[in-house]
């Protein structure tokens, strides 16, 4: 087994990079595969002791910066990290590719190097996020910003397969993201998708879900565009951060707050350590021919390190060829 990892996608490359790499070569059976500038990659190498034989770099002179054109960079940046860490998964050198680098050009290279399962119209970003019963996993998270009904119903079917096999959730309750709990609520997207996915036997359909339910716990996986899903993904990030700010600030107030924080200090780091999403390592990208993980942009050495271990999990569980069996051909609706 042998996994790509863009040495130089993301902010804090190569250093935090090599960094998790180095860190989770320890813990997979395989190979990590460490494409980047090779001066600097082997820079970052020489600050550690590991075992030779599960480190290896392969060069790529270039970079497609976060604020790039995916598709012009792809054009023009033929030899950057993220072209040639794919194609090393298209030709069969490589069995995944996790990169921090720009979400935009990584799904772009998916599409073009490593390319869609077929039958699959479109991938998706499943994203997991932190629950009062555990985890729930909402896709699209921003693979797709208009989305038709036979996309979403694509999504649910992969999705299912997903928590199935990798989140060990047993027959996963789905639910479709909408603006009520009832059938008839939402925009004429969301209704012909409820239509539909009640006529699907493979998946644990339950009905709508509202926003408050994606904490909850209560559903398994939640449906939605990819428009809507990244507005979720963003302004729960952003809540979050908003949310630890104030605590601290009020706990600084005063001297009754510092103690009182001081008291609670176990739990707090409890509660972050739940909503921290380097635990979580990266989202892949579902319905690719490859196994894609793709990281947050501020991704430091746990990201790093969690995501190659994620996209170990996705190759033991032979993800491709489970959603190949279950997608390919297929023409629900």
């Amino acid at each position: 087994m042998k996994i790509v990892v863009d040495a130089m996608g993301g902010d804090h490359a190569p250093y935090e990079i090599v960094k998790g790499a180095i860190e989770a070569s320890g813990d997979i059976d395989g190979r990590i595969i460490l494409v980047g500038q090779e001066d600097k990659v082997n820079k970052e190498l020489e600050k550690y002791s590991y075992e030779e034989g599960k480190i290896e770099v392969v060069h790529a002179s270039e970079i497609i910066g976060m604020d790039e054109s995916p598709a012009r960079a792809l054009r023009k940046k033929k030899d950057s990290s993220i072209v040639v860490g794919s194609k090393l998964v298209k030709k069969g050198e490589a069995d995944a590719f996790v990169s921090a680098g720009s979400t935009g050009a990584v799904m772009a290279s998916a599409l073009l190097k490593i390319g869609r399962i077929k039958g699959v119209a479109r991938p998706a970003i499943a994203t997991v996020f932190p629950t009062l019963k555990g985890e729930t996993l909402v896709l699209d998270a921003g693979a797709n910003v208009d989305s038709k009904p036979e996309h979403m119903v694509q999504h649910a079917l992969m999705a299912h397969i997903y928590a199935s096999e990798l989140l060990g959730k047993k027959n996963p309750k789905l639910g479709l993201l909408s603006v009520g709990e009832e059938e008839k609520k939402g925009n004429e997207l969301t209704k012909e998708v409820h239509k539909i996915l009640k006529k699907i036997e493979d998946i644990n359909f339950v009905g709508n879900a509202e926003g408050r339910d994606i904490f909850t716990g209560e559903f398994d996986i939640i449906l939605c565009d990819g428009f809507v899903g990244n507005v979720v993904l963003k302004t729960t990030e952003g809540l979050a951060d908003a949310l630890f700010k104030i605590i601290k600030r009020e706990i600084k107030a005063n001297w009754l707050g510092k103690l009182g924080g001081l008291l609670l200090k176990p739990a707090f780091k409890r509660v972050a350590k739940k909503m921290d999403y380097t635990e979580y390592g990266g989202a892949p990208l579902l319905g690719i021919d490859g196994v894609t993980i793709i990281s947050h942009g501020s991704s430091n050495a746990k990201a790093i390190k969690n995501a190659i271990k994620n996209a170990q999990k996705a190759i033991d569980a032979d993800l491709i060829n489970l959603t190949k069996a279950n997608i390919g051909g297929r023409n629900d609706g």
